[in-house]
């Protein structure tokens, strides 16, 4: 099973959205915010660029490598 999205959590709660807040913005379901942070499953491009757009980091870092994330 892939790694989940430490970062993507860390930058939701940073910014002060619950996963909920987060998909009713961007117009998706909580349990789909969920699994994209659980590393379950990738967003399509539209849903990474609209998480990106509220949270603000580039889109592009959903599709990156996180082996070396550990910091």
């Amino acid at each position: 099973m892939p790694k989940g999205r430490i970062w993507f959590k860390q930058t939701r709660e940073e910014k002060g959205f619950t996963q909920e807040e987060l998909a009713a913005k961007i117009g998706i379901t909580r349990q789909h915010i969920g699994l994209i942070e659980n590393g379950v499953v990738a967003p399509s491009v539209e849903v990474a660029k609209k998480i990106a757009a509220v949270l603000g980091f580039n889109w592009t870092r959903f599709y990156e490598d996180d082996s070396d994330e550990r910091r």
